[in-house]
């Protein structure tokens, strides 16, 4: 079976048990959004997804997905930094300093496995043991780095929807890529084209409302000069119908 049709397969289970239970909890997940900013105009990386899959077909993308339990288990090159953290427990539900790691560790992951762009430091001494998803970075003697990241946006998919997120969006420079793992993009792949796009460029008209009101404010940040962790982080959620945007942290 083809990496698409495993996609869609799975895709397709997830609609199905959904229209049993539309109204389930959203899944914690993660996205990252990578920033060239070496040109006077920023450039983000986007993906176009597979026009075969079911959710979002032929549509570009960040990488992006949900959390695994091994993310908060597996050995990183320094810790995410106490403001990334601090963001990240603003909010409700409150969540643990390990659920904060995981978030951020699974946007790496998830930009590895789906466009093969690994951000991650070569590791003091030997090695510790890799696999699954994080064999990439054993091969290349690369620890997952999350320390240059920040947090954008935080998002909760609207109730009675196919498939709910809580959803971090986190962004890193390019700078930060330290491997790239070759052949991951091809036609039958989930991602069949990653383009490096100025920020206000065409193909990032076709995003979804969502993503593009995180690019929006990703955008604001970059205007105003080097991230930092001190910026108001938006919560954008629905209430009676109605998309709601407030601050994470705003009493």
């Amino acid at each position: 079976m083809t990496e698409v049709a495993q996609v869609a397969k799975q895709e397709k289970k997830e609609e199905k048990e959904a229209d049993h239970h539309p109204y389930f909890r959203p899944k914690d997940a993660a996205t990252l959004i990578l920033v060239d900013r070496s040109a006077a105009v920023p450039k983000v990386l986007v993906g176009k997804r597979h026009d075969n899959v079911v959710f979002m077909p032929g549509k570009f993308v960040f990488p992006g997905g949900r959390v695994d339990k091994s993310d908060n288990r597996v050995p990183v090159a320094a810790p995410i930094s106490k403001a990334l953290e601090a963001n990240l427990l603003k909010g409700s539900p409150k969540i643990t300093p390990s659920r904060a790691r995981s978030l951020a560790i699974a946007a790496i992951r998830e930009a590895c496995e789906e466009t093969g762009l690994c951000l991650g430091r070569k590791s003091e001494g030997a090695t510790p043991k890799l696999d699954g998803a994080w064999k990439p970075f054993a091969e290349a003697s690369l620890l997952p780095d999350p320390s240059g990241l920040f947090l954008i946006a935080r998002a909760i998919t609207p109730p009675g929807r196919v498939r709910r997120f809580d959803t971090r969006f986190f962004t890193a420079d390019a700078s930060a890529i330290a491997h790239r793992v070759e052949g991951v993009i091809h036609p039958d792949a989930e991602l069949v084209e990653l383009v490096w796009v100025e920020i206000g460029s065409q193909p990032l008209a076709d995003l979804h409302p969502m993503t593009r009101n995180v690019l929006n404010e990703l955008e604001k940040r970059l205007a105003t000069g080097p991230l930092n962790h001190d910026a108001a982080v938006p919560f954008f959620h629905f209430y009676g119908g109605k998309m709601q945007k407030d601050v994470l942290g705003a009493a």
